[in-house]
């Protein structure tokens, strides 16, 4: 892969720094040094793009702009490393992520991700930090800055955070309790958000059957002849156009007329497609909540 190239547009959105102040950093302190194209546009690259995120860390936490523009690299890293574990601010965890994905430093993922875990529990962790946190990361596919293998990364020690968690769930199966049954369509694959709903619904009572990513339609069908759920969970994040997308959940929607089908995912958000009688789009996870709790039928 090709060094990634930034705009400062693209690092305003990615870095949460206004293109404004970019510039008056660069002037006044001298703390980065853009490169130009043959046309004198500026662009960054992406030791620039780590740079300055570190920089916001330290800013965010109180360290003022002079003070950061006389450290060195080096010792930009070393105060963030020391200062990010007591940061209350969710942005600068968030930055800080951004920074241990791109380095592979799963020491620094652990201690962001434990440290919430601990204060605030998974489910806050998740919106407060994770979802930001993803935000970012599509931002970084859009600019091709980010190898798959980074994100490959990061995202599967978010994995076994939400599968320690939902094995740490106690099922009390003599309990009644609504049955979800949850999957990803065929070609599927970005389970994070099933994962967390899966933890989710147990944590509250409710029971699941996890089938996973990419589910033929056809073995969906023979589950639920066995299973008898009485919801069904999924999302769609990736390569649905609208047409597509309608014709999967018409399919869907009739191979299941009397059950209650739950969708999410940015895909949905971005195509609006037009809804079966059955089915639902639900925009924020927690909103599976009244579902579990039974204030839906």
């Amino acid at each position: 892969m090709a060094e990634a190239v930034y705009s400062i547009k693209d690092v305003e959105k990615i870095s949460g720094i206004k293109a404004h102040t970019i510039r008056i950093w660069e002037q006044r302190y001298n703390i980065l040094k853009p490169k130009r194209t043959d046309t004198n546009i500026r662009y960054y690259n992406g030791d620039d793009l780590k740079l300055l995120l570190n920089i916001k860390v330290l800013n965010t936490n109180g360290v003022k702009i002079s003070k950061i523009a006389r450290m060195s690299e080096t010792e930009i890293r070393e105060t963030v490393s020391e200062s990010y574990t007591c940061c209350e601010k969710f942005g600068s965890q968030v930055n800080a992520l951004v920074v241990a994905m791109i380095e592979l430093d799963e020491e620094r993922f652990e201690n962001i991700i434990n440290r919430n875990i601990v204060q605030i529990g998974l489910e806050k962790t998740m919106k407060a930090v994770i979802y930001p946190f993803y935000v970012k990361v599509g931002l970084m596919w859009q600019t091709c800055s980010i190898l798959p293998a980074q994100e490959h990364f990061i995202s599967n020690l978010i994995r076994q955070k939400i599968i320690v968690a939902i094995d740490g769930q106690v099922v009390n199966y003599d309990q009644p309790a609504p049955k979800f049954i949850l999957f990803l369509p065929a070609d599927e694959w970005h389970e994070v958000g099933l994962l967390f709903a899966n933890y989710m619904i147990k944590a509250r009572g409710g029971r699941t059957l996890y089938l996973g990513q990419s589910l033929p339609m056809s073995n969906l069908k023979s589950v639920q002849d066995q299973y008898q759920a009485d919801y069904f969970f999924t999302f769609f994040t990736s390569g649905w156009d609208k047409e597509k997308l309608e014709a999967y959940l018409e399919r869907l929607g009739a191979e299941f007329p009397q059950k209650k089908i739950l969708i999410a995912g940015s895909n949905v958000e971005i195509e609006n497609p037009r809804l079966p009688r059955n089915i639902e789009f639900l925009k924020r996870i927690d909103e599976l909540v009244p579902f579990v709790e039974g204030k839906f039928s």
